[in-house]
């Protein structure tokens, strides 16, 4: 398939274009490097010092003869972009290309307008350019689970069917976000699902949790290819700062009670499910939604995970609550539904105390790069 990936340079962008290559897919990537832009801007880079992604198209060639496109330019411009589909007339546009930090988005009137304005434009942008020059084209939509937030019901699938008054009809499951930036994917399923049924496209939204990892087949076969690392309080997980913190001697940092129950999934198995949306497409007209995550864990029970783990490989690993800087539920029902994948075909690759140990190890070997200062909270949701 000709395949366009918009974000190709992010932490998932970059190796979901290694693995579609390396399947034998026609790869375009499309960056701007907003991420490392806003990084750099608020002290937030990586940890492993990544190549700039023309770099890094150039190195994976050199080991296995397959090419990754590569175009600079802001999915945000719609001349750009239309161009690019255009041109390119991709088979499936996976779309990635959104600012990511829930932090970043509610540090200031600014980050919230960037955040806002890249966001939903590089959305509507690709409907439209879909719509114009590749209307058979299949959308895939990182979304997140976050959207939904922590509802005291079941959360479904995408979808609720809900019976008022004697009468019954099925709606999107209610959205209430807890930052900005999860705000705009709830806007951008809106928007997706209003040109869907108006238009016909087929798009698929993903519901992900929050994504660990650092090894795929095709990283492991060079360091410079890893994908960015982020540890820091505004673009880093919270896996990644715990294992970060583990390597550094720093006490990991649980934000309030600890109860905040999420589901989680492993980097290879991101790229396991995009691919079963893109080879197991919906039909025109019909806007599909997976719940996208393999394990649920409360941020307690990963920071005894990592803490268990890192003190078992000889780490001096610690755990110090300290006062929550986001205005969330920290203890609370979490009832998520997600089988649409696994009837897809997708077998997860769970958090296994090996698969902790590996990540710390990888970690270990950047240990001197590690700023303390990044892991502490530096944005508050409270006012």
């Amino acid at each position: 398939m000709r395949v366009l990936i918009l974000g190709g340079d992010g932490y998932l962008g970059w190796p979901t274009a290694m693995d579609f290559a390396a399947k034998g897919h026609d790869v375009l990537t499309m960056d701007n490097y907003l991420r490392r832009s806003i990084a750099l801007e608020t002290g937030s880079e990586a940890l492993t010092p990544n190549p700039n992604l023309t770099a890094r198209a150039d190195i994976f060639k050199s080991l296995t003869g397959k090419s990754v496109g590569v175009l600079i330019g802001d999915c945000a411009d719609y001349r750009t972009l239309s161009k690019a589909v255009a041109d390119f007339k991709p088979d499936t546009v996976i779309h990635y290309a959104e600012q990511p930090s829930a932090p970043y988005s509610m540090m200031s009137f600014d980050t919230a307008h960037l955040t806002l304005n890249n966001n939903l434009n590089a959305t509507f942008n690709i409907i439209f350019a879909v719509l114009e020059h590749a209307p058979e084209c299949h959308i895939i939509k990182l979304g997140t689970m976050g959207e939904y937030g922590t509802p005291n019901i079941d959360i479904e699938e995408g979808w609720i069917e809900i019976e008022h008054k004697g009468r019954k009809d099925k709606f999107l499951y209610p959205r209430q976000a807890g930052s900005l930036y999860h705000t705009t994917k709830v806007l951008d399923t809106d928007l997706l699902w209003f040109y869907v049924r108006t238009y016909g496209l087929r798009v698929t939204d993903l519901m992900q949790g929050p994504v660990y990892g650092l090894s795929t087949a095709e990283a492991d076969m060079d360091e410079r290819l890893i994908p960015n690392f982020h540890y820091d309080d505004i673009f880093g997980t919270v896996v990644n700062r715990f294992l970060t913190q583990a390597v550094a001697g720093i006490p990991l940092t649980v934000y309030g009670k600890g109860g905040q129950t999420r589901g989680y999934l492993n980097l290879t198995d991101t790229l396991k499910c995009v691919n079963l949306a893109m080879v197991h497409p919906p039909d025109h007209g019909k806007l599909r939604i997976l719940n996208q995550f393999t394990q649920v864990f409360s941020v307690n029970e990963l920071a005894e995970k990592v803490k268990r783990v890192g003190n078992h490989m000889g780490l001096d690993v610690k755990i110090k609550p300290i006062d929550n800087p986001r205005k969330e539920m920290e203890e609370h029902r979490y009832e998520a539904h997600s089988t649409g994948l696994m009837e897809l075909g997708l077998k997860p690759h769970l958090m296994t105390d090996e698969v902790v140990s590996g990540m710390l190890e990888r970690i270990l070997k950047y240990k001197d790069l590690i700023d303390p200062k990044k892991v502490m909270p530096r944005v508050r949701w409270k006012k």
